[in-house]
């Protein structure tokens, strides 16, 4: 085995994977422009960090499960009546999500609410924040199911750990008062550690209608608004606005 054979299995064994694939053709181009050994071992260094970076960028992606993918630049604020490009750029600045807090984005059905949420979300995993999206219905099932499907424990799981969790549809449906506690156990454990985007039809003073439980809401509520931005996004419906049609 040559000199090169043996450090690219000594990189493996360091769990330096990519350096190690890499290695034949830096040094190739470290002899072709007769680089200094510092100037190999940045180039090196650097091939390695970039590519773990954007492992984890896919990784977290995955991880996230958006039902779409579109951009904070795909949505066009002039469409908006409340939410202007000033205040989409402040949101990008991303201080509220170091400082954990939460976002409730309120409004009806079509004005840009998820469109906003999971541009936010997308930018964050650029960042290196790990993030999870889940519609309401989805995330009832999982609670209801953790203690014996392994996928919804696995899931979970990620969504604890997350530093930005994304709930879509909050009091889409009426629950059930054990589906209620099992929510209120998620946002207590969610509480200060991680930042929460809701996105919901129906405002806070609703919500206990929607839980069943007026106790369970109030919990709930004062956890969720302790840090928080409540955006309201009213206007007409982007998708009824700029609907196809079959007939000219």
């Amino acid at each position: 085995m040559g000199t090169t054979e043996v450090l690219q299995a000594q990189f493996k064994q360091f769990r330096m994977t990519e350096t190690a694939q890499a290695l034949p053709s830096f040094l190739r181009e470290a002899e072709q422009q007769s680089w200094t050994y510092q100037e190999l071992l940045v180039a090196l260094c650097n091939h390695e960090e970039q590519r773990r970076e954007e492992k984890t960028r896919l990784k977290y992606l995955k991880w996230a499960q958006f039902p779409f993918e579109k951009s904070l630049e795909d949505f066009d604020p002039k469409e908006s009546v409340s939410l202007s490009k000033r205040q989409i750029d402040q949101l990008k600045e991303y201080d509220w999500l170091d400082q954990m807090f939460n976002l409730v984005l309120l409004g009806p059905p079509g004005v840009g609410k998820t469109h906003i949420a999971i541009g936010l979300g997308l930018e964050a995993i650029e960042r290196g924040k790990q993030v999870t999206f889940v519609s309401m219905g989805e995330l009832i099932s999982l609670l209801k199911t953790e203690g014996y499907v392994r996928k919804s424990a696995i899931r979970l799981k990620r969504m604890r750990e997350a530093d930005l969790v994304i709930i879509d549809d909050m009091m889409f449906m009426a629950m059930e008062t054990n589906e209620a506690n099992l929510f209120f156990q998620l946002i207590s454990d969610l509480y200060e550690k991680s930042s929460i985007i809701l996105t919901s039809n129906k405002g806070p003073d609703s919500w206990g209608k929607m839980l069943g439980d007026q106790g369970i809401a109030t919990a709930i509520l004062d956890r969720l608004l302790h840090r928080c931005e409540v955006i309201h996004m009213d206007g007409e419906s982007h998708r009824m606005k700029h609907r196809e049609t079959i007939f000219e």
